[in-house]
């Protein structure tokens, strides 16, 4: 079984910056794409950034320019740095991981989600 776990919420005043974590460990071959999704009350689930194995990451445009996504290999974890964040950054935000498994079967694996809010 895989368990992605993810750390580093808080409350953050508009301007600030927070740094996510999330680990993932557990029975799978490898991990394709890494990332963060993330959910405000009333709406939808919004892909934030994605990651491939290589290191080719991609943003969503409220987010491009002020967050940065990496991934460590050898350790099996993406982090999420957010800078000047803006109230509407206000969300859980989840972590994820597209895996591939010991019999070679794409399987997607989510975190338990984190608080972020941003508020003076």
């Amino acid at each position: 079984q895989v368990e992605v776990v993810a750390s580093g919420g808080g409350l953050v005043q508009p301007g600030g910056s927070l740094s996510l974590s999330c680990a993932v460990s557990g029975n799978f071959f490898t991990i394709y794409d890494m990332g963060w999704y993330r959910q405000a009350p009333g709406n939808r689930r919004e892909l934030v950034t994605t990651i491939t194995y290589g290191g080719t990451a991609t943003y969503s445009d409220s987010v491009k320019g002020r967050f940065t996504v990496s991934r460590d290999n050898t350790k099996n974890k993406v982090d999420l740095r957010m800078n000047n964040l803006k109230p509407e950054d206000t969300a859980v935000y989840y972590c994820y991981a597209n895996t591939v498994s010991r019999d070679l079967r794409e399987l997607d694996y989510w975190g338990q989600g984190t608080q972020v809010t941003v508020s003076s």
